[in-house]
């Protein structure tokens, strides 16, 4: 089905290029266009053929723009393609002269920018969703240098968060026969714990006890989205080793109490800011809860990216309230060279770090009011508890130097996740259980936790 609209798409394109060439004004003239003229033209209302031919010419100039000049195009959406201020104070008068639902829209349709449309129109392009989504990426890496050119990219939000509604989207479960180009793909993107070549691949995705599953879209034909790894297990797992191994013994189905997400990555950049995680896990819960009932608990192994350069900066606070002076003092022990390797340096660093981390996770806050933790925002939002802080969870350089070593286990406990989540979301509140609770110094007030 996709591959007959993807022909029929083409099809109109080609006439539509026809239709251009006899341009009145002559073939050269339309080549000679500039990109932001053609998007002018493309918005004045050109014939349905037409206008698909010139979304693809001008999709694919753009991908032959330079730096220099891709930034101009950039500047031109922003400065010529915003919302037509005449229409715009028209609008707004003849609301506030009759209010009324006609003259409400008439003030919505004329606030909206003029280059949402033009997007919606480039996207009829064949391939043309695949390639705003890059030219979003392409967008966002001048942001950091570019505040002016925020309202473009905030567009492109809002268009994707459309676009990709859940209600589009495609759970599918990846395995030893899904398409060797999708397999590729997982391995590239993977973003948590790397995939060393094919045999990491096999291992991760064809023993009984392993799943992985993806979000795809219509629109970006063998483009994973997003996807989830998991684990069966008996145990809440406190370090990712074990569940890598090469050598590990595989646990039937059926023995399994435990399903473990192990790894969520998101595949496709320039989709950053429209949120597909919690849709997949609590549809992928489903999935597994059909096939195995008898998998009562589903707990996350998560790293903790950013609680090293945290702790940093709590370190060098003399007044800080996360840290006594006798923390202060063990920590030191980080600053020695391979500490996590030598049991006379590690041991006595653990529970200085776990009370670190359950203050990093139960107090810490940015200027809104939200934990730190990007991780735990994203679990805590969905309804997830935080069951576990594990020490040394990763011994991999790239999670020493990100979190020292921690991982933490959120649990999704399918009675309260509706209760945690309104929890969080109305006064941004931590649900954990008491073995986190306990950690702080002073402790919190324990709040008894079920299960």
């Amino acid at each position: 089905m996709a591959t007959f609209f993807g022909d029929l798409l083409q099809t109109i394109t080609e006439r539509g290029r026809s239709i251009l060439a006899r341009d009145p004004r002559g073939p050269s003239a339309v080549r000679s266009d500039s990109i932001v003229e053609m998007c002018e033209r493309l918005l004045s209302g050109v014939g349905e053929a037409s206008g698909v031919a010139m979304a693809r010419d001008i999709l694919a100039l753009f991908t032959t723009l330079t730096t220099g000049p891709r930034i101009a195009f950039f500047e031109a959406l922003a400065q010529r393609f915003g919302p037509d201020p005449d229409r715009l104070k028209a609008a707004i008068a003849a609301w506030e002269n009759a209010p009324s639902d006609k003259t409400a829209l008439a003030l919505h349709e004329a606030s909206e920018p003029r280059r949402q449309e033009l997007f919606r129109r480039l996207n009829l392009a064949p391939g043309g969703t695949q390639a705003l989504v890059k030219m979003r990426e392409q967008l966002m890496d001048a942001l950091d240098l570019r505040e002016d050119l925020r309202a473009v990219d905030d567009d492109f939000v809002h268009l994707f968060s459309s676009w990709f509604n859940r209600g589009f989207l495609v759970l599918r479960r990846i395995d030893w026969s899904t398409p060797a180009l999708v397999l590729e793909k997982i391995i590239r993107y993977e973003a948590v714990h790397k995939i060393r070549g094919w045999d990491d691949l096999r291992r991760r995705i064809d023993p009984a006890d392993r799943r992985c599953y993806a979000f795809f879209h219509p629109a970006l034909v063998d483009e994973p989205l997003i996807f989830v790894e998991v684990a069966f297990t008996r145990e809440i797992p406190s370090a990712i080793a074990p569940i890598l191994s090469v050598q590990r013994d595989q646990l039937p189905p059926e023995r399994a109490n435990t399903a473990v997400f192990y790894s969520i990555s998101n595949c496709q950049r320039g989709l950053a800011g429209v949120s597909f995680g919690h849709f997949l896990i609590k549809q992928v819960v489903e999935e597994i809860s059909r096939e195995i009932p008898k998998l009562g608990r589903f707990v996350t192994l998560s790293p903790v990216t950013n609680f090293a350069a945290w702790l940093a900066k709590e370190r060098a606070n003399e007044n800080s309230a996360a840290l006594t002076a006798e923390d202060r003092k063990a920590l030191a022990g980080l600053d020695k060279q391979g500490w996590w390797q030598v049991p006379t340096t590690r041991d006595p660093l653990e529970q200085p770090l776990l009370r670190a981390a359950a203050y990093y996770f139960l107090r810490a806050r940015t200027p809104r009011g939200t934990p730190v933790d990007a991780v735990a925002r994203f679990h805590l939002g969905n309804g997830a508890r935080l069951e576990q802080i594990n020490f040394l969870g990763d011994g991999s350089d790239k999670a020493i130097q990100q979190g020292h070593g921690l991982m933490v286990n959120y649990q999704y406990d399918l009675d309260d996740i509706e209760k945690n989540h309104e929890a969080y979301a109305e006064d941004r509140k931590v649900v954990a259980s008491n073995s986190v609770q306990r950690l702080l110094r002073p402790p919190l007030e324990l709040v008894p936790v079920a299960g």
